[in-house]
């Protein structure tokens, strides 16, 4: 087993600290200063695996969305009918005709299943394959699946992050959906895209240089470079920060990196198709970024309020449908409306434009809802339940068109084919050609640590 050194060293921002006069300057002249080798941005090719991870933080309902048992009782089934989809026998909520029609696209995976039940140790348990040492809170103690990737494909320089996250503003911390990286280090963390992408006046902060810099960067370079040279002969380990710091400059001085996130650039009708809304816009930008060469790209789907409108009655902000928080046929009605667009356009674009085995998708929250009802202010909802979830998978070259798994009658555990988040992972990683079973990190103590303590990638999807 190969292990891998954790050196992660001074992250963006603290780089942006030491000399964002600089990386101003030099996007400002068009150049790129540094360590930034001309001719080391490269295009992506048909070979070149990436993935977009579709996170719904909170729980979505599997029985009221993927996974619905018509004939169960009505405390169980809930309102919603199912509809029949494209594909002869596989059924679907019937608010998201859009997705009916796409369903030779994607497979529905039914039986992933874990057993922590709080938001925290949900997420922890899902998004990094391991239990996680407390039950609660959001603080990983081992990598998010994204930073183990970012890490092995950091080699690969295209004159964008190879880790990029889209959420809404004020959600952007690491640790609100447990996306840390714990031993990696924050040089694995997500380049955060804040805000809501649908917004007129959106733009993304730290790719446009700073006005009124243009004539301070040989000074500032060279004295960036003088400081360098200093830390090695103090302590040799001037590697890391010269090599980060170059990564800064290239994304805010090359063309790709500007183009990439430019909404702008993309026809009306094609930003039509998505939707004129935060869940569209950020589909559409994890499209642009894929086929621009970002290997791993996260979006978070929560909030479904359109710009300029309050959240509707009886809704909640995310997907955590308690009767305390919300009406949950109203709200996840509501949400499915934006989600059905969304996620629709991004498979059938993907496939038009030929990127479905280059691109895999997967869509999915930490853990499914209870299979009863229950009720509170009048009005019903669901609790926490990872005994079963529902998670659509998409691209990747992987078959579709299918169901893995099922569950009970009443949705509550899986039937037949049992899985975990680490088969999920596992197929992600056989994705990017990273030979996960192979290759470990160092531990804050030095111990090496696999990426994975368990898992197969999913046969049916191979």
């Amino acid at each position: 087993m190969s292990t891998l050194l954790s050196c992660p060293g001074p992250n963006r921002r603290q780089f942006l600290r030491f000399g964002s006069v600089a990386l101003a300057s030099a996007g400002a002249l068009g150049v790129r200063p540094h360590t930034v080798k001309a001719g080391a941005v490269e295009s992506p090719t048909s070979n070149d695996p990436a993935v977009i991870f579709i996170w719904l933080p909170g729980g979505p309902p599997h029985q009221d969305t993927f996974d619905m048992k018509p004939d169960a009782p009505s405390e169980f089934r809930g309102e919603f009918k199912p509809i029949p989809t494209n594909v002869p026998g596989i059924q679907i909520c019937e608010h998201m005709p859009k997705m009916s029609r796409v369903a030779d696209k994607y497979t529905i995976i039914r039986s992933v299943a874990h057993t922590f039940a709080d938001h925290g140790g949900g997420h922890k348990k899902f998004l990094t394959g391991r239990d996680p040492l407390q039950p609660a809170g959001f603080v990983n103690d081992y990598p998010m699946v994204g930073s183990m990737a970012a890490k092995l494909l950091e080699g690969k320089s295209r004159g964008l992050p190879n880790y990029v996250c889209g959420v809404d503003g004020g959600r952007q911390g690491i640790d609100v959906f447990s996306f840390g990286s714990a031993y990696l280090g924050q040089s694995t963390h997500p380049f955060m895209v804040v805000g809501d992408p649908s917004e007129p006046k959106f733009e993304v902060r730290n790719l446009a240089p700073l006005k009124g810099t243009e004539n301070t960067l040989a000074d500032r370079l060279s004295l960036l470079g003088r400081f360098d040279r200093a830390v090695a002969d103090i302590s040799g380990s001037a590697a890391g920060i010269d090599a980060s710091r170059g990564r800064a400059v290239d994304l805010m001085t090359n063309d790709r990196a500007s183009t990439a996130f430019d909404l702008w650039k993309e026809p009306p009708a094609v930003r039509d198709r998505y939707g004129d809304h935060r869940y569209g816009q950020r589909c559409l930008l994890a499209r642009r970024l894929v086929e621009s060469g970002v290997q791993w790209v996260t979006m978070v789907l929560e909030n479904a309020t359109p710009r300029g409108k309050d959240m509707i009655e009886d809704g909640t902000y995310n997907w955590d449908s308690h009767a305390v928080n919300c009406h949950i046929f109203k709200d996840t009605k509501h949400k499915l409306g934006f989600f059905d667009q969304a996620i629709s356009a991004l498979i059938e674009d993907l496939y038009a434009r030929g990127l479905d085995k280059r691109v895999m998708v997967v869509v999915t929250g930490e853990f499914g809802r209870t299979p009863k009802l229950e009720y509170a202010k009048g009005r019903p909802g669901r609790d926490h339940w990872p005994s079963a979830q529902s998670i659509v998978v998409s691209g990747g070259g992987m078959k579709t068109g299918q169901v893995v798994g099922s569950t009970t009658s009443k949705a509550e555990t899986p039937k037949d084919r049992p899985l975990t988040p680490n088969d999920l992972w596992a197929t992600v990683f056989n994705h990017l050609a990273i030979d996960y079973k192979n290759t470990s990190f160092p531990d804050g103590t030095g111990r090496p640590m696999p990426m994975l303590t368990g898992g197969e990638p999913i046969a049916e999807l191979l």
